[in-house]
């Protein structure tokens, strides 16, 4: 396979996993967005599902750390070895003939996190890159045809952000972002236990009870897991059982939270707009989408009907790729000149 066929690629650079979408061969990579780093030497020990079996578990000279936090970039440095390295794995490592690279971005980002995206893309090997905000993205890879005219609704919950859209004629007519999401989930899982139990877990944890029997709407049938974690008490471990009507409990903060965000973006739909959105309903994507029940509470909420993506996971990494082709109309790129060491913004 010749490095020509390597020339577009789109990244989903998520705060949980990142996703390598390459034109013409579909998703090629999925791997935690977890980096584990020697402190003595600052080497990279570990990348990827490696390093993310590591949280939590490492000895004082091996840090693992996660470097996006909330949507961006909060390391720059591990972030460029990371991507890096990922490029590296579907390319080869020659990075000879430089991919042109797509990544998706939070719709609230900034400027100055827009640059830091785009260096980061840059300094680990590509030759052009260009930003296309995530909701967009998730419109595309869930298969909605966003170029008529037609109000179409997108609720994309990753790991650090939510991202909510009403989308026509290709472009985001009023969008919200807020930083709450998968971890903000995992997070509120924690404390519950904390106060509830006395008890600490780590994160890994918490996913497991997320992802395992976490609701956001009472079950049909009651699910039941046996979690261990540290006795606040004792520091002893202890093991206790939780149920899924307790998660609902856990996750109420975070669930409030998007939805109060949904509730205002659809304040702001234009009347016709928001008559499409009730006749097509509101598409969700993202692994935070995932949670069950999610999209019954959604639809109880706002009286419109919800329904989950198909691979709702990679919606946004498969939009990213497709928008590839169509870059001209969902895209801004940014040229950095070096020599002069400023940029400036072009649709492209």
């Amino acid at each position: 396979m010749g490095f020509f066929d390597y020339n577009d690629v789109g990244i989903d650079l998520g705060t949980a996993n990142v996703l390598v979408y390459i034109k013409e061969k579909g998703i090629v990579l999925r791997e935690p967005s977890v980096v584990a780093i020697d402190r003595n030497s600052g080497q990279m020990v570990a990348v990827g599902e490696e390093a993310r079996v590591m949280l939590g578990r490492t000895p004082g000279n091996i840090v693992a750390v996660r470097p996006l936090r909330e949507g961006v970039i909060s390391n720059f440095h591990d972030t460029e070895r990371m991507l890096r390295f990922f490029l590296r794995k579907v390319i080869g490592k020659k990075l000879f003939f430089k991919p042109r690279v797509v990544v998706c971005v939070p719709s609230g980002v900034t400027e100055v996190e827009k640059r830091s995206f785009i260096e980061a893309c840059e300094d680990a090997g590509a030759r052009q890159t260009h930003l296309i905000e995530e909701p967009i993205a998730a419109a595309i890879g869930a298969g909605l045809d966003i170029s008529k005219p037609i109000g179409q609704m997108v609720v994309d919950i990753g790991g650090g952000t939510t991202d909510i859209a009403v989308i026509s004629l290709g472009g985001a007519v009023i969008s919200g972002s807020i930083k709450c999401a998968g971890d903000k989930f995992d997070d509120a899982m924690i404390s519950y236990i904390r106060k509830k139990y006395n008890m600490i877990i780590g994160e890994r944890t918490a996913e497991d009870i997320k992802v395992n029997i976490g609701s956001a709407f009472p079950r049909r049938e009651e699910a039941f897991m046996e979690i261990t974690g540290r006795n606040l008490v004792s520091g002893l471990p202890k093991t206790i059982t939780i149920s899924s009507n307790e998660t609902i409990e856990a996750f109420q903060e975070p669930l409030n939270l998007i939805m109060e965000e949904v509730h205002k973006v659809l304040e702001k739909v234009p009347p016709e707009l928001a008559a499409d959105i009730a006749e097509n309903g509101i598409c969700m994507t993202g692994g935070g989408a995932l949670l069950y029940g999610l999209d019954r509470l959604l639809s109880e909420r706002t009286k419109i009907p919800c329904y989950i993506a198909d691979d709702a996971i990679s919606c946004v990494a498969i939009g990213t790729g497709k928008s590839l082709d169509n870059i001209d109309i969902y895209g801004t790129t940014v040229y950095y000149d070096y020599r002069r060491g400023d940029n400036y913004y072009d649709k492209y």
